[in-house]
């Protein structure tokens, strides 16, 4: 007689809930701090918020406050025509380097998703059409710079990036259309060295972003 093969322990959910580490900070312990921007509820209760460290317990808005004392003086804009996956994560990757806003061109709805709730801290403006677009962008005084592969395209990498500007990305797939392109004082591309003939436009932006934070918060010049 052979042994018969049992059937492998399955955990039960207290157990699989165990071994996840959790995130945030619990209830606050001993006396609790004094401040108009913490929130009473999360001091009792905990902080699992998507928020670094600084800003555990602070309430919302005194979060966005914050933020907007210090917002950097780039914007992003991401054209969406066929509903774009990607921006979610640009708006994630916006926060995360402190855009002064994000720019949705085309449809207005977008897949909230892949930002992590970010979306609450970071300013999001919609725009129904290219022309209102460009409109606001040259009524703010920003240089409109589109990142892109074009014949036209220059280096992001020996670009002098301006202060005030606004980064332009298309839709996955298409890219920018020959109107942004059109309004673009520059069109910039990323340099790149395998195979493939371009990059996910969410992983462009994240790129760019930082070349602005390189030129403009470390003071690195292109070359």
């Amino acid at each position: 007689m052979t042994d018969q093969p049992q059937p492998a322990e399955t955990p039960d959910a207290s157990e699989t809930a165990a071994s996840q580490p959790e995130i945030g900070v619990g209830p606050w312990e001993g006396e609790w701090p004094e401040g108009e921007h913490l929130d009473p509820d999360l001091l009792a209760d905990g902080d699992r918020r998507n928020v670094v460290d600084k800003y555990r317990y602070w309430k919302h808005e005194a979060i966005v406050a914050d933020l907007d004392s210090k917002r950097h003086d780039f914007h992003i804009a991401i054209e969406n025509w066929q509903h774009d996956l990607n921006i979610g994560t640009v708006v994630r990757t916006a926060n995360a380097f402190l855009a002064k806003e994000v720019h949705i061109i085309g449809r207005r709805r977008w897949n909230r998703r892949g930002a992590m709730v970010t979306d609450r801290y970071q300013h999001v403006r919609h725009h129904p059409t290219v022309e209102d677009f460009v409109s606001w962008a040259q009524g703010e005084g920003l240089a409109i710079i589109g990142i892109d592969i074009f014949p036209d395209s220059v280096p992001l990498e020996t670009y002098e990036l301006p202060r005030n500007c606004v980064l332009v990305f298309g839709q996955e797939g298409p890219g920018l259309t020959p109107e942004v392109h059109d309004a673009a004082v520059a069109t910039l591309s990323i340099e790149q060295f395998g195979s493939t003939r371009s990059m996910n436009a969410a992983s462009a932006a994240a790129i760019a972003m930082h070349a602005w934070i390189r030129r403009h918060v470390f003071g690195q010049l292109p070359h």
